[in-house]
Order: structure tokens, then sequence, then C-alpha cells
């Protein structure tokens, strides 16, 4: 049976898991929890396409989920647009940002490329925290209005679970698609070997700049749906240590691996939930299960699940 025949049946299966969890879960957290889940899949997603398959690290992918946030707060708040129109407003000037800065960083590469894009980061979260006429500063922003399409209102868990789920979806589709085209094969030679590529025809300096800008274009979506699920945004939601959860969630889901987005956004965002009850001990436990993943699991859970089910196949069939 082909790949794409199985993709479509994931798709499937994740449409139908959607569906029966926003019918079967009616309680308000965990609907909120799960809503959040697919939040940080869409920023583990666009993150991974850049590290995974182009092998570029980024340290300041908050930045454009602050972008996302803000720029729908500021139009929707201050200018009265609606928020449906901050939408396409939001993922392009994260775009653009991107694509301005891209064009000098990606020029770097390694642990220059890393410090490049963390000074960025730094530099955004400062503007967020000091430009307080705009952004509301460390205080935040406040009054952010809730989502809603004619009769339909996104306030409710149950509807706004689907709207985020309903873009994660797409967004896995959309991604997929890709990695599966001429450029996704230019991005993995990338990440083979940038010098080899080069030297079999690849523009290597245009598919790096293609996929940060569309990496971060899923960073600025997970932004304006997280200021419209919250209602209040401020600068400490999208500092360094958001960046380096971000880079955790696909380094732990597993690199290259669109699946390895999904899961790791899932065990990043339940693992702080589930340990709660180590009072003051929850960071230490936290830091052990990462550091455990890491050693046993290096290429992350999805490789290292998918290895461990194909060596236990081979045993039994001895």
């Amino acid at each position: 049976m082909n790949k794409p025949y199985w993709y479509r049946i994931a798709y499937v299966a994740v449409a139908a898991i959607v569906i029966l969890t926003g019918i079967l879960v009616s309680n308000a957290y965990y609907l909120q929890l799960l809503t959040f889940i697919g939040i940080n899949t869409l920023l583990a997603l666009g993150l991974n396409m850049l590290m995974g398959y182009a092998g570029q690290i980024s340290l300041g992918h908050a930045a454009f989920y602050g972008i996302g946030a803000y720029t729908t707060a500021i139009l929707t708040v201050h200018y009265a647009i609606s928020p449906w129109l901050a939408l396409p407003a939001a993922i392009l000037i994260a775009m653009a940002i991107a694509y301005i800065v891209g064009v000098p960083t990606l020029k770097l590469s390694g642990y220059y490329l890393g410090m490049g894009t963390l000074g960025f980061g730094m530099i955004i979260h400062i503007l967020f925290r000091e430009w307080s006429s705009i952004t509301g500063g460390a205080s935040g922003f406040i009054g952010i209005p809730p989502l809603e399409f004619g009769p339909v209102s996104f306030a409710s868990g149950r509807n706004y679970f689907y709207l985020v789920w309903g873009f994660v979806l797409l967004s896995l589709i959309i991604c997929r698609r890709i990695i599966d085209s001429r450029v996704g094969r230019g991005l993995r030679s990338i990440h083979d070997g940038e010098k080899t590529a080069r030297a079999v025809g690849v523009d290597t300096s245009q598919l790096k700049l293609q996929v940060f800008v569309l990496s971060a274009a899923f960073s600025a979506l997970a932004g304006f749906l997280y200021a419209h699920l919250v209602y209040f945004i401020s600068p400490g939601t999208f500092d360094f240590i958001t960046s380096i959860r971000i880079v955790t969630m696909v380094v732990i889901g597993g690199m290259a691996s669109i699946w390895g987005a999904l899961l790791g956004a899932s065990l990043l965002t339940l693992l702080p939930e589930w340990l709660h009850s180590f009072s003051e001990f929850e960071m230490v436990v936290y830091g052990l299960i990462l550091m455990s993943v890491m050693i046993f699991l290096p290429q992350g859970l999805t490789r290292g699940l998918m290895d461990i089910y194909e060596r236990s196949k081979k045993s039994q069939n001895r």
C-alpha cells in the first residue's frame, strides 16, 4: 500500500478523533487544554519544517508567535478591524518580517544562526515590553474580542476547539504536500549537506528563506489563535523560554516528522499538568523526563517508537 494512501487514512483518523473528542469532552478546562495542544502543534509544525527538514536552527521563533498575537490585538482593539481581516494581516506581517530578517541571518549557519535568531527574538520581546503606548507594555494587552462568524460564536470551548484543530489539520496537509514535492526534496538535501545540495543545482539560499517565511506564518497563525482564545496577551508569553519550549517540542517529538510535531506539542503541553502533584520538585521531574527521552530516544519519540516497533516485529518473525 503506497504512502499517500496511508497519509489519507491518517488525516481521516485525526479528523475523526477531533470530532469525537469535541462531542465526548464537555469539561471546559479539558477542552481548553486540548485547544492549547493544537496551538502548540502549529508552532512545532512550523519550526519542524525549518529545523527538521531544512536543518536550520531558530532560537527566536516566539517572536513570530508574538507578532501574530500583537498584530491582531492592535488591529482589532485600536482600529476596530474585524479579526478575520486581522488574520491575513498578522500572517503577512510576520512573513514580511521573516523575509527581511531571513535574508541576512540565513547566510549564517550552526551556532551563529542560532545566536542570530536569538538576538532577533530578544529585540522583538523588548519591543513588546517597551512600546507601551501600542502594546500595553509589561502590563499586557487587554480587551481582545472573541471570534465570531455570523451567528456562530467561537467564545465557547467546543467551537474554538474545532476551529483550532481545523487549522491544525489543514496545516498538516499543507506540510505533507510540501514535503512530498520537489521543494521538500530540496529541503532534505540541504539538511543532509548544503554544499552537496548546491553542487547538484539546488538553490539553497532561496529554499532556506522560503521555509523560514513559511515557519513564521505558522507561528503567526498560532499567535492569532492564542490571542483570541485568552483575550489577553503580555510580553512574557513570547520570551526566550517560549522559543526554547518550541524547539524542545520539535526535538522530543522527532525532527523531520510532522506527526512528531503533534506528539511533541501534546507531551510538552500535558507534562506540566501531570507534574503538579510533585509540587516544588516539578521542574526537577520535568527535566529528568526530558533528559531520559533524549538519552534513550535521541531521534525523538516518533522515530524511537517506530524503531522499537520494528525491532519487536523482527524478533517475532525469527
